[in-house]
Order: C-alpha cells, then sequence, then structure tokens
C-alpha cells in the first residue's frame, strides 16, 4: 500500500487530535532497513524535527527528519508538516523544534532551535505526493559548516547507478523498531522506469519523475522505512533528494520515491 514515509507511531499518535488515541509514544519516519548508525558529525546536516507536546518525550518528540540548506533553513517534506501528521495546523505547534548536531536522541548534544515559520509548498498534491516539500526558518541560526549544497539539474549525482545514502532515526526491520540514534543507508539512484513500473498508478500511488526520483536496490534490502520522511538522500556529497514515499520497505520490486531536490532547487529559486 502506497504511503508517505512518516512514521506509523507519528500517524497514529496524530491521529489522537483527530480521533484515535495511542498508547505509545510517537516516532518519525524511519530509515533505515539494511543501515548501519553514523555519527552525527559526518552528517551535520541531518536534523531531526520535533514536538513533545504532539509525539511524547521518549525519543525527544522526533517525528521526520530534515536537512539543514542554509542556516537558518530546514527542508523537509510536506506531508510532515500538514494536520495528518501533526494533528493541527503547524503554527499551532507551540513546541516545534529542529533538533541539530544530536546524533542520538536520548542525549543533550546539540542544540534545540525553535521554529520561526514553516512554508508548505502550495502545489504540494497530498493524492500523488508531487511537489512534497517545505522549509522551516528557525529563530536561531545554524553554523555555515551544517549546510549542504542541493544538486541542481543536471548534475552528474543524479545519474542512475550513482551510489547513495539515506539517513535518519526511522523504523530499522519494517515492524515498528525505532533506534534513537542516527542511522545511514546505501542505496542506488535508480532509473526512473523501475519507479514508473512499480508506481503506475492506483493504490501504489504514481511516480512522476519531473519531482520525484528513484532510488534504492534492485534487490530490496535497503530501503527507507516509517520516520524518515524528510530525511536527506546525498549523493557525491550533495543533496539530492528528500525521503517522501513508497511501498512497503526494502521490498523486491518497490524502491524508494524521494523528492527531487532538482525540482527544489529551481521552485525556492524563483521565491528569492
Amino acid at each position: 500500500m502506497r504511503r508517505p514515509f512518516a512514521s506509523a507511531l507519528a500517524l497514529v499518535a496524530a491521529a489522537a487530535v483527530i480521533p484515535l488515541a495511542s498508547p505509545v509514544p510517537a516516532a518519525a519516519d524511519s530509515v533505515v532497513i539494511g543501515g548501519y548508525p553514523v555519527e552525527i558529525s559526518k552528517s551535520p546536516w541531518t536534523v531531526a524535527l520535533a514536538s513533545r507536546d504532539r509525539f511524547g518525550g521518549t525519543r525527544a518528540g522526533q517525528f521526520c527528519g530534515g536537512v539543514v540548506i542554509s542556516p537558518s533553513k530546514v527542508l523537509t517534506a510536506a506531508h510532515c508538516l500538514g494536520t495528518d501528521v501533526l494533528g493541527t495546523p503547524p503554527r499551532q505547534v507551540t513546541d516545534l523544534k529542529v533538533i541539530a548536531g544530536r546524533g542520538d536522541l536520548l542525549s543533550d548534544s546539540g542544540k534545540e532551535i525553535a521554529v520561526r515559520d514553516v512554508w508548505v509548498n502550495p502545489d504540494y498534491d497530498s493524492y500523488t505526493n508531487a511537489g512534497d516539500y517545505g522549509v522551516v526558518t528557525l529563530t536561531s541560526p545554524l553554523p555555515e559548516s551544517s549546510v549542504i549544497r542541493m544538486a541542481p539539474s543536471g548534475d552528474s549525482a543524479y545519474r542512475p547507478g550513482t551510489d547513495a545514502e539515506v539517513y535518519g532515526w526511522g523504523d530499522t526491520t519494517g515492524f515498528g523498531t525505532y533506534p534513537h540514534s542516527l542511522r545511514a543507508a546505501g542505496v542506488k539512484v535508480l532509473p526512473d522506469s523501475a519507479c514508473e513500473a512499480a508506481y503506475p498508478g492506483g493504490e501504489e500511488g504514481t511516480y512522476r519523475s519531473a519531482s520525484m526520483l528513484c532510488a534504492g536496490e534492485a534487490a530490496g534490502g535497503h530501503d527507507a522505512c516509517q520516520g524518515d520522511s524528510g530525511g536527506p538522500l546525498v549523493a557525491q556529497g550533495k543533496l539530492i533528494g528528500l525521503v517522501s514515499w513508497g511501498s512497503g520497505c526494502g521490498q523486491p520490486g518497490s524502491p524508494g520515491v524521494y523528492t527531487r531536490v532538482a525540482d527544489v532547487a529551481r521552485a525556492l529559486g524563483k521565491r528569492r
């Protein structure tokens, strides 16, 4: 079944404000099936979106991932900032924060920075997940060393077969096993035809190459999962994708679908 990669637990917890209740703490979209632990110092641009009020304090309220694209701007998935995940409009989440420089969510390292403003792509289509990105503005800036460059259109990092890594705090098994420390998984950029075949339309979703990027392993095994939404897909030292959606986690024939960052860079450039 097609679904965005926001944590199943986060979606249930958010539903507690709609009509369902959750007896368990919330967690964000998962990364990484077939992954390994990484030090936050090796990927300082990877951050967690958090709200203890909405998702509890067990994992510092983390519910999605994000990536630092300027000292005061964090890019994430649009669906992470929607009422289906938050249970309320984002501007009504009074303790919405970005956790930076903290790989272990149970530690007190790094910074928790309040969000000053939230912008969601007005062209985001919640049915197809096209245009799945938004930007949060921080109340205080991060250092330039935390910023990662967005790969422009035509960059070799988007070439099929390119090695890439996806980062997050999401489900590591596909069965609701949420780590408290940052993990990454190695995947490959796949040709658009792989996701067009997997997601031609209907219940499994519709892949649109203009705004989406296909990545994973043909045989499965390495993938993002629940709790990884909005987290970075990086190749050749550049940001090329944001965790967006897929079918299952690490299943053969069901690659991960990412928001194509070249499309984001063009759109954000026009806003300036």
